[in-house]
C-alpha cells in the first residue's frame, strides 16, 4: 500500500461526521481534496495552516472567522470548519472548502472522530461505521417487482449478496445458488462455455439465456453491474410461472446502473459515503450548497442542463417501508433514463435530480414518471403523486426546479389535478393564484378595509353573502349558472350580491374591484 492509499479524503470525513455534527457550505475543488491532517486554530494565534489541513477553527464565529479562513486558504489547507459559518465567499475566494459545525458540538468531539478517520488511513484502512452494503434485499424485491421475475444479485466471484423472495416456481440453479450462497461449479461451467459470463463482463446491456428443461434452467435475463469497464457484480432475473414483464429488460438495465455506486461502496467505503452522497443532493436542492462543490460528487456537468422529479407517497399503511421500497423503484428507473440521476428522500418527499438533460427531453421525462406512479401503484400497491420541476440551464439551478416541483405537488394536492402525474404547465394557474393568494394573506395593508369589514359582517350573521358573491364572480356574473352551484333560486343570488354591495360599499360593476374582490375573499 503506496503513501497516497494511506490518505483519506474529505469525502470520507464528512461521510464519517456527517450532519447534524458538521455540513458542507461550500467546497471550491470539491470534496476529493485530500485530508492529512487535523490541526486547531485559534485567532489570536498566528494564523498558519499547510496543504492537507483540516482546520478547526475554535474562538471566532462567522466572519469573525474571516482571516483564519483566508490563512488556511494561503496555507493549502483541505477545509476550515467554523461555527456559525457565513463566510462562504470568504472561502470561495480562498479556495478552500467552509464546514460549518453545530451549535451544540464540541469541538474534542469533532476533533476527536475527524482526527480517528485521518489516523486510520495512515494505519492502511478507514474507519469503520457502519453496514456497508445497505439494504440489497430490499433492492432485489423491488427488481423482482418490476421484472415480474425472481432476481438475485452476485459479486464477480459469483457469491449471491442478496435475492428476491419466491415461491415454488424456483428453479435448480437458483435454489442451489442461494443455498449454497454461490452458484454451482457445474452449473457455472456450462454458463462459461456458453459464453454468458464473457458478455456480461464485456459492458453493459441485456443478456438472454434461454431455457434448459433438460438442465431444470429456467430463461433467464441478465445484465452486468460495471464501473467504467470494471466489473462488480451480475443481477440475475429467472422467469417463474409467469413471463417477465414488457418493461422487464428496461427494469434490469437500470437496476444495474443503480447498484453500481452501493457495490463499489462495498469494495472500498463505509456506508456513510451513500448518506452524504444523499446529503449532498439535499444540500443541492435546498439551496444550500453550490453546483460547482457538489458536481464530480454527484457525477453531474455543471454546465448542462437539469430537471428535478418530486415523489409524493399518499396515505398507506407502513409509511416508511412503503418509502424506501419507493425510493429503490425510482431510482432504477431513473439511471435507466439518466446513468448521472440522483434520488433523495426531504421531508417525507422523494426528489430526483435528472442532470445533463438532452434538448426536447420533455416528453421523455413525462413518460418516465408517468411509468415511476404507474409501476409503484402496480406492484407496490401504493398511490403515489409525481411532479415534474421546470427544465433549468444549469446544475445550480435545481433548487428552483425543486420549488416549481413542490408548487405542482401543492396544486395537486388540493385537488386541482386529477391525474398521477402534472408539470408546471398543467397547472400553472392555480400555482400562480396560490401564490398571489399567499402574498394576499401575508399582507393586510394592501388588503381592502371594505372587505374585510365585509367578511365580518356575514360571520355575524349567517355566512351567506361571501359564498353568493365567490359563486356569482367565479360564473362571470351569471347568475343562474351561480344559483345552480349554491342550489338556491336566482333572485336569492341577486339579492345577497345586492346586499353584499350595500354592506361594503364596493361597486362590482368596476372590473377592477370585481377582481379584487374575488381575490381576497378566497382568502
Amino acid at each position: 500500500m503506496t503513501l497516497a492509499d494511506r490518505i483519506t479524503s474529505l469525502r470520507h470525513v464528512l461521510a464519517t461526521l456527517g450532519e447534524p455534527l458538521v455540513e458542507v457550505v461550500v467546497a471550491p475543488h470539491g470534496l476529493g481534496v485530500p485530508v492529512t491532517d487535523v490541526v486547531i486554530l485559534d485567532p489570536e494565534d498566528p494564523l498558519e495552516a499547510s496543504p492537507g489541513d483540516l482546520v478547526l477553527v475554535i474562538g471566532a464565529r462567522g466572519r469573525a472567522a474571516a482571516p483564519a479562513i483566508r490563512a488556511a486558504g494561503r496555507g493549502g489547507a483541505a477545509a476550515v470548519a467554523v461555527k456559525g459559518a457565513t463566510g462562504a465567499d470568504v472561502a470561495a475566494d480562498a479556495g478552500v472548502a467552509l464546514l460549518t459545525v453545530g451549535a451544540e458540538a464540541r469541538w474534542e468531539q469533532v476533533e476527536s472522530l475527524a482526527r480517528g478517520v485521518v489516523e486510520a488511513a495512515r494505519a492502511g484502512g478507514e474507519a469503520a461505521s457502519g453496514e456497508v452494503l445497505g439494504d440489497l434485499f430490499a433492492l432485489a424485491q423491488t427488481i423482482a417487482s418490476l421484472t415480474g421475475g425472481l432476481v438475485s444479485i452476485e459479486d464477480t466471484a459469483n457469491r449471491v449478496l442478496a435475492y428476491s423472495r419466491a415461491g415454488d416456481e424456483v428453479d435448480e440453479l437458483r435454489r442451489l445458488s442461494i443455498l449454497g450462497r454461490e452458484g454451482p461449479e457445474r452449473y457455472l461451467a456450462m454458463l462459461r462455455e456458453w459464453g454468458v459470463y464473457q458478455r456480461l463482463r464485456a459492458g453493459e446491456g441485456i443478456v438472454r439465456i434461454d431455457e434448459r428443461p433438460e438442465l431444470g434452467i429456467r430463461r433467464r435475463i441478465a445484465a452486468g453491474i460495471h464501473a467504467g469497464k470494471q466489473p462488480l457484480g451480475t443481477i440475475w432475473v429467472q422467469e417463474g410461472a409467469q413471463p417477465l414483464t414488457e418493461r422487464a429488460e428496461t427494469a434490469l438495465l437500470g437496476a444495474s446502473r443503480a447498484l453500481a455506486p452501493q457495490l463499489i461502496r462495498a469494495r472500498t467505503l463505509p456506508s456513510p459515503e451513500l448518506r452524504l452522497r444523499e446529503d449532498l443532493l439535499a444540500s443541492l436542492l435546498e439551496g444550500r450548497l453550490d453546483a460547482e462543490s457538489v458536481a464530480d460528487d454527484i457525477g453531474a456537468d455543471p454546465a448542462r442542463p437539469a430537471q428535478v422529479l418530486a415523489f409524493s407517497l399518499e396515505r398507506s399503511g407502513n409509511r416508511q417501508l412503503r418509502r424506501a421500497e419507493l425510493v429503490h423503484l425510482i431510482a432504477v428507473h431513473t439511471a435507466a433514463y439518466r446513468r448521472s440521476a440522483l434520488v433523495s428522500v426531504i421531508g417525507g418527499r422523494v426528489y430526483a435530480l435528472l442532470p445533463d438533460l438532452p434538448e426536447h427531453s420533455d416528453a421523455a421525462v413525462l413518460a418516465l414518471a408517468r411509468e415511476i406512479t404507474g409501476t409503484a401503484r402496480r406492484h407496490l400497491d401504493v398511490p403515489v403523486r409525481a411532479a415534474l420541476g421546470g427544465v433549468v440551464p444549469r446544475l445550480s439551478d435545481a433548487a428552483a426546479s425543486r420549488g416549481d416541483a413542490d408548487r405542482v405537488l401543492a396544486a395537486m394536492a388540493r385537488g386541482h389535478w386529477a391525474a398521477d402525474v402534472a408539470s408546471l404547465a398543467d397547472v400553472r394557474a392555480e400555482v400562480l393564484l396560490s401564490e398571489v393568494l399567499a402574498y394576499l394573506g401575508s399582507q393586510p395593508r394592501i388588503r381592502d378595509p371594505r372587505l374585510v369589514a365585509l367578511v365580518e359582517h356575514d360571520t355575524e350573521h349567517g355566512g351567506i353573502l361571501v359564498p353568493a358573491v365567490l359563486a356569482w364572480l367565479d360564473a362571470f356574473g351569471d347568475v343562474r349558472a351561480a344559483a345552480r352551484v349554491l342550489n338556491i333560486h336566482p333572485n336569492t343570488v341577486r339579492y345577497r350580491v345586492r346586499r353584499a354591495a350595500e354592506v361594503s360599499g364596493v361597486d362590482f360593476a368596476d372590473p377592477a374591484q370585481r377582481i379584487l374582490t374575488q381575490l381576497q375573499l378566497r382568502l
